[in-house]
């Protein structure tokens, strides 16, 4: 197979729909561009939001891109725990929902410096096999776990089985595991922000093209005025 072409080159924002993959996303851009595509971040089938896809020349921007700060927002279901912490796995426990006062005790846990287990569902590799495929065919492994760090957690809605809330994370953090910890499962998962750019300049998948490609020297000017903003 001829390799990819590096024209044309950039950044996409991406709004990714629920069910498809982020790899079934980037191959729709490349579809589009015929070049050489890749993405800064995953994002499970069943979770939305801004997906940056990297085109040609500026796939060697991956790691400039990867380690930023993200943003989520997600409804927690505060009644049961399932397999994968999220809607596609079966529950595993039934619970009984906290009351608000409560729930505030186990959310102020949950900020700054955290430590939690990987999810079982992760890409995350277990004796050289992924996670998530262990998991699809019954294997019980114990997980690793990962420090990392929620800037902020604040809660939109409250409703006693269920609490919205929204999240600005370090990179690697897994909100389901964030969800598991308060004793619930993630129903809806949206990623708004990843450093400096929001969902809101995204488009969808299918609107996508070539000219929508931000300029690898204005994606890094805009990253690195970002981080000189978090320093001040």
């Amino acid at each position: 197979m001829p390799p990819r072409a590096l024209e044309p080159a950039g950044v996409a924002l991406v709004d990714k729909p629920a069910g498809p993959s982020s790899h079934a996303i980037v191959a729709q851009i490349r579809r589009v561009t015929g070049a050489r595509t890749g993405h800064a971040g995953t994002l499970d089938p069943f979770a939305t939001g801004l997906l940056l896809v990297l085109s040609g020349r500026a796939t060697k921007l991956a790691p400039w891109l990867v380690g930023l700060d993200k943003r989520y927002r997600t409804d927690v279901d505060l009644t049961s725990r399932t397999s994968t912490g999220d809607p596609e796995g079966p529950v595993v426990e039934a619970l009984e929902p906290p009351d608000a006062e409560e729930l505030e005790r186990r959310l102020a846990l949950l900020r700054g410096e955290i430590e939690l287990p990987i999810p079982a569902a992760s890409a995350v590799k277990i004796g050289g096999e992924r996670a998530y495929r262990l998991a699809r065919r019954g294997v019980e492994v114990e997980m690793p776990r990962r420090r990392s760090t929620v800037h902020a957690l604040d809660v939109i809605a409250y409703r006693g089985e269920r609490v919205t809330l929204d999240l600005r994370v370090s990179s690697g953090t897994y909100v389901r595991a964030i969800a598991d910890a308060l004793g619930g499962h993630c129903r809806t998962l949206r990623r708004t922000e990843v450093g400096p750019f929001s969902v809101d300049d995204a488009v969808a998948p299918e609107a996508f093209d070539a000219a929508r490609l931000l300029a690898a020297g204005d994606v890094l000017a805009l990253v690195e005025r970002a981080r000189a903003g978090g320093a001040a």
